[in-house]
């Protein structure tokens, strides 16, 4: 070994993974390292840029991972002496999603996927290590004490904030698979292959797997000559197939095919190789998975053109969100998600209102209210949204207004062309009473706040479940110092909230039984929205504008907080909680099962176990109701 590679080896053996590996072993793979000097400033790769057929460990200086958001550089990592990082092309086929640049002078070693592959696979200790750092994301570094990172993935995604999603989302896969047996000939298979454009086929016996061909088999073994195409097919085959269940995760699919150094697994009905076929999962599709995953989405989402480019990828959200609840991935981070997803569809409408319209004639803030403003809305129901402009001179307000209501009324276009229905109550930013100046709103929330029983035809309580979209948060900020100091001692406002809190009709009958629809198109179905979700949604808003508990709209969350603010209740807060997420699940169930909005269940399709949790659900909410009754002065309005 040369004295180059001999160096090498002595550096990569203090820190893991190769610090699991013999000195012969590492000395085989500092043999055919290559070393580059990285000068200031100079990329290594960026975000789109195809995968290197090698991965990276500095061997001194810095180097940042970043990403650029809403045309801000953030850096996600800095990675100095030691580190490692471009491990994506061990898990995944798609492009970089994050630009390497030298923050200073900098030698790193460039190690061939190709020569390490083989001691990840035999080696426990290193594949662990790989595995641990990819899934979980975390850094970790050659001992305790260390404070440098020894390793750095870049497989994470961005959104402002990051996520475990992409990990657990389950799979799309071919639950169709050539099946064929080990008496068949190669070319009867080969045909078969070919004619439903499959990329394998299983070979098996009463439906048990035996073995598996794929294309590439077909061409080492069969192309090259090695054997004919009459030979039979288990000449071929590759053995024992590597078999999962059917709801395993991308991670999981990406981390078995790196194990077992394969390109396809088998579907079987318990996972092992001893019950029937169901499917086979590719690569390809581990490559589908990933573009459905929500920085990839966000991501598209910027550089969408226009709204059937914002539809499709609303389609692929609703994807997401059904197979996450099949995961039983837990709600609130599905909601998590899907809020921002959302958000950012919500902010494309905006951008491409704004690119035909020219730029806006003074500064304003959207907010969306309503569900979307509680970023609760995991199906696309309908919009609701205000919007509001920096005070402009009286000369000029009806010119500054007129602009606004245009880019209200294309935003909210393209919104509804991408499936989001207006609001059957024109609570949108294109009506001319929601689309004014601040002062102007500020003005609307002092009247709604002070005088409630005067305006309360057009008082809706979802105008204190706002949340910024696009704009000023100065403005939203003057909003939200409006409502507090309004609300400080008011016992009318919130005697007017209180009884609107409880003059939803009972979700139960006297006798416990579900108060269903009586005539109509919902006839014998239960109004989940109505009767079960929106007295805990404001019940729970009741309670956090009367504790001052401010930035917080999503309804879990404001109970799980008033928990907190407010022990000597806090079981009856956070058993709403929980109500809350057994409620939306069966609503988000119902909307996907029937493409709808969810709000109207039929009762007669759901298993005696789920009736048992609604009806269990809407327990707490009695308890709510007497809390509301004891705390507040329910005398002016009832």
């Amino acid at each position: 070994m040369n004295t180059i590679a001999n160096n090498i080896a002595d550096f990569l053996k203090e820190y893991a993974p190769f610090k699991y590996l013999s000195f012969d072993e590492l000395a085989a793979i500092a043999t055919n390292i290559r070393v580059l000097n990285l000068e200031v400033n100079k990329t290594l790769f960026k975000v789109d840029d195809p995968l290197h057929d090698v991965f990276y460990v500095v061997a001194s200086g810095l180097v940042n991972l970043t990403v650029v958001v809403d045309a801000e550089e953030n850096i996600l990592n800095k990675c100095h002496e030691g580190a490692i990082f471009g491990l994506r092309p061990f898990f995944a086929k798609n492009n970089y999603t994050m630009t390497a640049k030298a923050r200073e002078e900098s030698i790193l070693y460039a190690i061939p996927i190709a020569i390490f592959r083989p001691f990840v696979a035999n080696n426990t200790d290193v594949l662990n290590f790989l595995l641990e750092n990819f899934a979980i994301n975390t850094r970790n570094s050659k001992d305790k004490e260390s404070m440098h990172n020894n390793q750095v993935s870049d497989s994470v995604f961005y959104t402002g904030q990051t996520s475990e999603m992409q990990y657990f989302q389950t799979l799309s896969y071919n639950n169709s698979p050539i099946t064929v047996a080990h008496s068949d000939t190669i070319q009867e298979t080969a045909q078969l292959m070919a004619e439903s454009k499959n990329t394998c086929a299983v070979i098996c016996s009463n439906k048990i797997p035996l073995g598996i061909v794929t294309d590439s088999d077909m061409s080492r073994k069969v192309a090259t000559g090695r054997f004919a195409v009459t030979s039979t097919i288990d000449k071929i085959m590759v053995y024992p197939v590597i078999t999962v269940l059917e709801n395993i995760s991308l991670a999981e699919a990406q981390l078995l095919m790196l194990k077992n150094n394969v390109s396809h697994l088998c579907v079987t009905q318990d996972g092992s190789d001893k019950t029937a076929v169901k499917g086979v999962i590719s690569e390809h599709d581990l490559v589908v998975a990933q573009a459905n995953n929500p920085g990839v989405l966000v991501k598209e989402i910027k550089r969408a053109h226009d709204a059937n480019d914002l539809k499709q990828i609303r389609f692929r959200l609703a994807d997401l969100v059904q197979n996450s609840i099949q995961k039983n991935i837990p709600l609130t981070h599905v909601n998590n998600i899907a809020s921002e997803i959302t958000f950012a569809l919500l902010k494309r409408a905006i951008e491409l209102s704004i690119l035909e319209l020219g730029s806006p004639p003074a500064r304003f803030a959207w907010l969306s209210i309503g569900s979307q403003g509680r970023k609760e809305q995991l199906l696309p129901t309908d919009q609701d949204s205000i919007l509001i402009f920096e005070d402009v001179t009286p000369e000029k307000y009806r010119e500054v207004k007129d602009y606004f209501l245009n880019l209200a009324s294309k935003s909210t276009d393209i919104l509804e062309s991408v499936g989001y229905e207006s609001c059957p109550n024109g609570h949108m930013a294109k009506n001319i009473l929601w689309c004014k100046s601040l002062t102007d709103w500020m003005k609307q929330y002092n009247n709604w706040i002070n005088m409630p029983g005067e305006h309360s035809g057009d008082l809706s309580s979802i105008f204190f479940d706002y949340e910024l979209v696009y704009g000023e948060q100065k403005i939203e900020d003057a909003i939200s110092s409006t409502v507090f100091q309004n609300m400080e001692n008011n016992t009318l406002f919130f005697d007017f909230l209180g009884n609107d809190a409880l003059r939803k009709n009972s979700p139960l009958t006297f006798f416990k039984n579900f108060n269903v629809e009586e005539e109509g198109p919902h006839k014998d179905k239960f109004d989940i929205k109505t009767k079960a979700l929106m007295p805990l949604i404001d019940g729970a808003r009741l309670f956090t504008l009367s504790f001052k508990v401010k930035g917080i709209n999503n309804t879990y969350i404001r109970f799980k907080q008033l928990a907190m603010v407010d022990p000597k209740h806090a079981e009856t807060y956070l058993e709403c909680a929980e109500a809350f997420l057994v409620l939306s699940k069966i609503r988000t169930l119902e909307g996907i099962k029937n493409d709808s909005s969810g709000q109207f269940v039929n009762l007669e399709e759901l298993s005696k176990i789920d009736r048992d949790k609604l009806k269990n659900a809407l327990a707490p909410m009695r308890k709510l109701e007497d809390l509301i009754k004891d705390k507040f002065q329910l005398t002016h309005f009832s």
